[in-house]
């Protein structure tokens, strides 16, 4: 899992049926950034946790997705 904090999002017009009423956010993490499917409602300066790979493709119902926003961070320890 990963924390990154969402920078935007991206429109596809035209999608895998599997896709159909997903939302895509771009997440900035570690110095890169990310394309995720928003499982949560998380919008533009949001701090974020991803879940990546093979567990993210199983939170979006085995759709092919790497990431999926699975939280929104409500305070950062450190």
């Amino acid at each position: 899992m990963k924390i990154g904090t969402v920078i935007g999002s991206v429109w596809a017009t035209r999608k895998a049926a599997c896709l159909q009423g997903q939302t895509f956010l771009v997440v900035e993490s570690c110095g890169e950034e990310i394309v995720a499917a928003d499982q949560v409602g998380a919008g533009a300066g949001d701090r974020v946790l991803l879940a990546t790979g093979t567990v993210a493709s199983r939170y979006c119902m085995d759709a092919p997705v790497d990431a999926a926003v699975v939280a929104i961070l409500d305070g950062d320890k450190q």
